[in-house]
């Protein structure tokens, strides 16, 4: 699926298209099937004159969807195309790793687009969980496609049988296409959740913690730095957008937004500080919480906590020999990454299933 960084993108690149007719197309991925770098509900915008907003690298043959978007530019009607070992196989031989895709590539026309675009931008901006719904086919054809999105603010009301059925079932964990018979035929629809970004709360100021920030920041993180120190938040080079708050353990909550999807790691290389930070999120639901310490350093604050809603992963980060500032970041990322998808965050050679799913 698209992050929440590339559906950012996507949206800006669709608000900078001129009125009138469609400029540029749409390529979603509806289905994948076997070893694939990216997977459904991810998306490429292609402009008319070749260049791409959010490229599906890595394995998909984005040359000729680019060429094939170029044509549903020009002649404005939608394209459904697969590559698999029925056709496109001289494009999926190119690939070398054996998977399939299907993709649908749509006309985009600025107005019609933001119609469905702006709410989902809302509720990325309001860290708000969505479900959008693409109908694209009936009986095998596919048609000029149509979308709806659940729990957004001001979104449109669904146009068809089709949208509304997919949009009455549970948010599904993963996208995928909605089978739905109807009186009219038989429709596809692709069913994906939209996810809020990645927010990660760093408290402490040092130069770990700036690494870390600078690595959110180029993984489109929404991040905050709080420290009790002011003097400790003035810090340069820092990514656009990352906040400072300067709060006590105790107005913590009041100064910072927490959410489930928010991750959190302590470094204030204090004891006391870190175990106070620590005990005011004890009752906050969140998707990581980690702390820079020693091994017996996290005894002593595991020993200082009751009974957190989450757990303490102390030391942080995943084991990759890590020394500099940098290095530390990395593992730290790596393993908030890991948590959130429930990886183990062992190599992907070990690994039995699909290496990108």
């Amino acid at each position: 699926m698209s992050s929440a960084a590339e559906w950012r993108a996507l949206i800006d690149a669709v608000g900078g298209l001129p009125e009138g007719a469609p400029t540029a197309a749409l390529a979603t991925l509806i289905r994948t099937r076997g070893s694939t770098f990216r997977h459904a509900g991810t998306r490429m915008l292609v402009h008319a004159d070749g260049r791409v907003v959010c490229a599906l690298s890595g394995g998909c043959p984005q040359r000729d969807i680019v060429e094939r978007a170029l044509s549903v530019i020009r002649d404005g009607k939608p394209l459904r195309v697969a590559y698999n070992d029925a056709s496109g196989l001289d494009v999926l031989m190119e690939m070398g790793c054996g998977g399939e895709l299907e993709l649908l590539i749509e006309p985009v026309e600025r107005t019609g687009a933001l119609r469905w675009l702006a709410p989902l931008g809302v509720c990325l901006r309001e860290r708000r969980p969505a479900t959008l719904a693409t109908w694209f086919a009936r009986d095998g054809m596919v048609l000029a496609p149509r979308h709806a999105l659940a729990d957004g603010p001001g979104a449109d009301a669904p146009t068809c049988d089709a949208l509304r059925a997919a949009l009455a079932r549970p948010r599904p964990e993963r996208a995928t296409v909605a089978a739905i018979a109807g009186a009219d035929g038989h429709d596809e629809v692709l069913l994906e959740p939209v996810q809020p970004p990645h927010a990660l709360v760093v408290i402490g100021g040092n130069a770990t913690s700036h690494a870390l920030l600078r690595l959110a920041g180029t993984l489109g993180w929404q991040a905050v730095l709080v420290d009790n120190d002011p003097r400790r938040l003035d810090v340069s080079g820092l990514p656009t957008g990352t906040a400072t708050r300067c709060a006590e353990p105790a107005r913590l909550c009041e100064a910072v937004a927490f959410d489930p999807h928010t991750a959190v790691v302590v470094m204030t290389h204090g004891l006391e500080r870190d175990t106070a930070y620590l005990r005011a999120l004890e009752e906050v639901p969140l998707a990581y919480v980690g702390a820079l310490s020693s091994r017996g350093r996290a005894v002593r604050l595991l020993d200082a906590l009751e009974a957190p809603a989450w757990e303490l992963r102390a030391p942080t980060g995943l084991d990759i020999g890590a020394g500099t500032p940098e290095e530390i970041a990395l593992s730290i990322a790596a393993e908030i990454l890991a948590v959130q998808r429930a990886r183990a965050g062992g190599p992907l050679r070990a690994r039995t299933g699909a290496v990108h799913a």
